[in-house]
């Protein structure tokens, strides 16, 4: 295989409308596109699975299974696949439309990081544990940052400054990971964080303002 034969789903991903997720009117006859954000990562990867399943239920096997004992160089080109037998041949033949399929799936950055993996079912399974696992990261830092939320106070030995300072932090990071709250949650939670010495001015703000419309 060429460079130019192994480099051409790269070449003309640099060309190619990033697929929308959201569009029902989409295409479905050509290969669906990978945008790289973590968040529609599995979106990505059931609309992927549908369209093989709709080319041969046999290429998802194989991208699942891998190759057997096919030698592979790290194009995905057969090593000597003059020497193949007939049910080799059509493996091969088979793994090379999966393959193919997948680098036209993803962006080119994406292929750079994996581009040392031979098999599709390599490369898939790195991209599964690039997304798929920053996901649950993802997922654990933002339900960590929610119980900090939850469980957020004013220290006794802090300056009002400092604990806004402090609540300002968390807030953004919840924004980060959207897991959001909106203006009225920050002012509640602020007013129910404040210690006891604070009650008379928490109380003369209730009373004199209407939450859901004041900003902390």
């Amino acid at each position: 295989m060429s460079c130019e034969d192994s480099t051409a789903g790269q070449n003309n991903n640099n060309n190619v409308v990033l697929y929308d997720y959201g569009n029902k009117k989409a295409d479905s006859g050509k290969v669906p596109k990978f945008n790289g954000d973590p968040e529609e990562f599995s979106w990505w990867k059931t609309k992927f699975y549908s369209y093989i399943m709709g080319l041969d239920e046999e290429l998802w096997d194989i991208l699942e299974n891998g190759v057997g004992d096919l030698v592979l160089d790290e194009e995905g080109a057969a090593i000597d696949r003059k020497k193949h037998t007939p049910a080799q041949k059509k493996l091969y033949k088979k793994h090379h439309t999966i393959r193919g399929s997948l680098v036209t799936a993803i962006p080119k950055a994406e292929y750079m990081k994996m581009s040392d993996k031979s098999t599709a079912k390599a490369m898939f399974a790195s991209l599964c544990a690039n997304y798929e696992g920053s996901m649950n990261v993802r997922e654990a830092k933002a339900l960590m940052l929610v119980h900090q939320y939850e469980l957020f106070k004013m220290k006794d030995d802090e300056r009002i400054e400092q604990m806004y300072s402090r609540f300002q932090t968390l807030v953004s990071g919840l924004q980060i990971l959207k897991k959001s709250y909106v203006a009225s949650d920050h002012v509640g939670k602020i007013l129910r964080s404040l210690p006891a010495r604070w009650r008379p001015k928490v109380t003369a703000i209730e009373v004199a303002k209407d939450l859901n419309t004041l900003s902390v």
